[in-house]
């Protein structure tokens, strides 16, 4: 894989250093994230296969399936390679019906964080992301109050937030140390959007600024996801000039357009994987960048 290394400072004692390309496992667990995925021993292939091509900065949560992406990580690549990070999120949680709630309680974080160790048969999670999910009554500063506090025990090492706004990273970053921010963010979506059942999702453009001034990676999720369906004739034209498919076009974007960007894109295929992984090896000129602005 031909990507440069980026640096996660999270505290100046312990810096992480991952290549920057991941993986995001969502899209392994069944329909509406939820249960197993429809072919479990490709989902285990594509898991191996990451650390087989250099992938070493894995995005999980334990309420996708519910912890099925959590326990296929465990079965595929346990006992995990040392320079492994892998990344969860806590803050939410899903209801028998399937919907998303928030889980942002200061008990409800460490239950979260209790359970993602025990799953991926963890001592420390490497690096922990703050999910803000609209709705539960709790203020932004007691949900990371509480995730420092777990920090000081011992059971996470890194800090990080997603889904936030700009003002919401810059309270965090006045609270402690903050390693990554992860928001949405592809060449077809990259301000905030308004949900349908209420809340919002909110877009990288709005936060990158901040993460590029402060060293703190922007990790961006729904980057294919979003992006592909808009099918932007201009990816479309720098595709066929790179030879290349519009989806490896899109990851090869995020990875000019900023130093500070590590993509996660998912996918249950092992083929688009290791489509995916072969954008790192794209190389954007200046006059491509411009033509996709």
């Amino acid at each position: 894989m031909n990507t440069p290394e980026i640096t996660i400072a999270g505290t100046s004692k312990s810096p992480l250093k991952v290549k920057r390309f991941g993986y995001g496992t969502m899209r392994l667990t069944g329909p509406g994230i939820w249960g197993e995925p429809a072919n479990r021993d490709e989902a285990l292939q594509i898991l191996k296969q990451c650390v087989k091509s250099g992938v070493n900065f894995i995005d999980t949560a334990d309420y996708y399936g519910e912890d099925v992406t959590n326990r296929l990580i465990k079965e595929a690549i346990h006992p995990y390679p040392k320079d492994l990070v892998i990344c969860t999120k806590v803050g939410g949680a899903r209801k028998p019906d399937k919907s998303w709630i928030p889980f942002n309680r200061p008990e409800n974080l460490r239950s979260s964080i209790e359970n993602n160790l025990r799953t991926l048969k963890l001592e420390q999670i490497t690096l922990v992301h703050f999910r803000v999910i609209a709705g539960g009554g709790v203020p932004f500063k007691e949900s990371m109050d509480a995730m420092f506090q777990l920090q000081k025990e011992g059971m996470i090492q890194h800090v990080g937030v997603s889904n936030v706004s700009p003002d919401e990273v810059q309270t965090a970053m006045s609270m402690g140390n903050i390693a990554t921010v992860e928001n949405m963010y592809g060449h077809g979506q990259r301000k905030s959007v308004q949900l349908a059942h209420g809340g919002e999702t909110r877009g990288g453009e709005e936060v990158l600024a901040i993460c590029e001034k402060n060293g703190i990676p922007l990790v961006p999720y729904f980057s294919l996801f979003q992006s592909m369906p808009k099918k932007d004739k201009r990816i479309t034209t720098i595709a066929k000039k790179h030879n290349a498919t519009e989806a490896q076009i899109n990851l090869a974007w995020l990875l000019h357009r900023s130093p500070w960007i590590l993509p996660i894109p998912g996918t249950s295929s092992l083929k688009h994987f290791e489509e995916n992984v072969k954008a790192t090896e794209i190389k954007l000129s200046a006059e491509d960048m411009k033509f996709l602005e």
